[in-house]
Order: C-alpha cells, then sequence, then structure tokens
C-alpha cells in the first residue's frame, strides 16, 4: 500500500475562501467534505487542513510557484490510479480554479 499526499490548489485561498462563504455556504462545503471522507474511508489516512501562506525560504525568493495550496490531506491506496480514482467528485473541484495534485510518498534514502 503506498502513501500518496494530496494537494488542494486553487486561484482563490483558504482565508479567502472561509472569509466569503456565508454560515450556510461553509455548513454545506464541510457537509460535503464529510460525505467525502466517509466514501474514502480507511484510505483517508490524514483528512488534513487549510493552509495560509507562512513564508517562504530563502525569504527573498521571488518567482510564481503555481497556484496557492489551500489544503491537504493524506491517502493510502494501492496505486496512484487508485488514489485519483478516491479523489473523483472531491468537493474541493468546487472551488474557483481548482486542481488537486497528488505526490506519492518515497523511501527514504538510507533509512
Amino acid at each position: 500500500m503506498a502513501t500518496y499526499l494530496v494537494l488542494y490548489r486553487s486561484s482563490v485561498d483558504a482565508m479567502q475562501q472561509m472569509s466569503s462563504a456565508t454560515p450556510e455556504q461553509a455548513q454545506v462545503g464541510m457537509q460535503m467534505w464529510m460525505d467525502w471522507a466517509s466514501k474514502a474511508g480507511s484510505a483517508l489516512a490524514d483528512m488534513g487542513a487549510p493552509l495560509a501562506p507562512a513564508g517562504r525560504i530563502p525569504s527573498d525568493a521571488n518567482g510564481d510557484s503555481g497556484l496557492p495550496i489551500a489544503g491537504f490531506s493524506v491517502l493510502e491506496a494501492d496505486s496512484a490510479e487508485a488514489a485519483a480514482g478516491l479523489l473523483q467528485g472531491h468537493p474541493h473541484l468546487h472551488a474557483p480554479g481548482a486542481v488537486i495534485e497528488v505526490l506519492e510518498y518515497l523511501p527514504v534514502p538510507g533509512a
């Protein structure tokens, strides 16, 4: 079984998304996430959390690093295809400019 880091990217960062939602929209959105988590079942190793930018190393780095990362989850699946299947119809895909990036954990050399 492999482990996958799932990055939720969007043209609108998580803070903007959360602050612009009404309480009703936030409740509906959270229910969509909980429904997805239930569907993913034991494959969802870590539900993750919304994220906000906190800095860049080195601090004077510039350049566009792509769409902001709005959050993450951790999945366990038999293959990258199986992980992608768990993300079909994911609620994040309703966010503006949403993209889900899936990265496989690799063994640490020498560990």
